[in-house]
């Protein structure tokens, strides 16, 4: 299948299987759950024709689909014929691991809902070994953490490198307009020299040359960015081993207009040169404008940066 990875995932039920989809959702794949495997060689194709928007996919074939599930060898085997390329993930688990999380779940096993587990587990192993010995990868999740499960996906099946696995965003905001509540980390910048005491700054931004230029003349602005970015360069790359995909940094200052949005610049440029993804935004420097234009009407500001 050029230009399209297609990952099929499947192997017995209670090794894991939704763990792994969540992974690879986060890594970007498009995920499809209980297919039916017929329908598998038709979904290729309509991937090859999305123009590169669907590139990556992973597929969840299991027994679930009963009778459908039988047919999976033939369909793979017409899709080598047809020079459709996939590989198929395979998770296992030790009888005993199985029980114990069916046991724990109080979930009924699909090849013995009213019967005992072990006899659905025996039933449905034999039914998986043929898809077993195709596969290209085999994962034992019998001690194996969730974390450990989602690495070994993730360097199995990430094509981007670890700078790229995470996203963070740098949000600039102002204490008295409230704060991110989806910040993972908030730093208050208040204790830096505030722009907004000099009359040619007040009304200008922290993006603005000359306001930044300000804000960083005086040592503690230098100080607090040296240690800052020295913290985040070991926090971050030990937020992606542990596997974050979403990082949210928040700067602070009254306002939101001069002294965070100048630091969370220099964050976002510091992040950026290190091959992050990054994003950055404002959240507040608009409301500011707008209450100025408001305040030549209400008597003097109030204490803005």
């Amino acid at each position: 299948m050029q230009d399209v990875r297609l990952v099929i995932i499947t192997g017995m039920s209670g090794a894991g299987k939704t763990q792994v989809v969540r992974t690879m959702e986060d890594i970007g794949y498009f995920c499809v759950d209980n297919l039916p495997p017929a329908l598998i060689p038709k979904f290729a194709e309509l991937c090859t024709q999305s123009a590169g928007q669907v590139n990556k996919v992973a597929l969840v074939v299991d027994i679930r689909g009963r009778e459908f599930f039988g047919t999976l060898i033939q369909v793979l085997e017409e899709m080598e014929t047809q020079g459709y390329v996939y590989e198929i993930l395979f998770l296992e688990a030790s009888d005993e691991t199985l029980i114990r999380r069916y046991k724990e779940s109080r979930r009924r096993h699909p090849m013995a809902p009213h019967g005992r587990i072990s006899a659905g587990i025996a039933s449905e192993r034999e039914k998986v070994e043929s898809v077993r010995g195709r596969a290209n990868h085999i994962i034992d999740t019998s001690v194996t953490t969730t974390a450990q499960l989602r690495d070994k996906v993730i360097s199995l099946f990430a094509c981007e490198c670890a700078q790229e696995r995470m996203s963070i965003t740098v949000v600039s905001f102002g204490f008295k307009h409230g704060m991110p509540l989806d910040a993972d980390m908030m730093f208050d910048v208040r204790f830096l020299p505030n722009p907004f005491y000099v009359e040619s700054l007040r009304r200008k931004s922290g993006t603005v040359e000359m306001v930044g230029e300000y804000i960083w003349k005086w040592p503690i602005t230098q100080q607090f960015m040296e240690k800052l970015s020295a913290l985040l360069e070991f926090l971050v790359p030990n937020y992606i081993q542990e596997g974050k995909n979403n990082l949210v940094i928040a700067i602070g200052c009254t306002g939101g207009m001069h002294r965070s949005v100048f630091v969370a610049h220099k964050i976002y440029e510091n992040l950026r040169s290190k091959g992050y993804k990054v994003n950055i935004e404002h959240r507040d420097v608009q409301k500011n404008e707008v209450e100025e234009h408001n305040e030549s009407y209400a008597g003097p500001p109030d204490k803005d940066g």
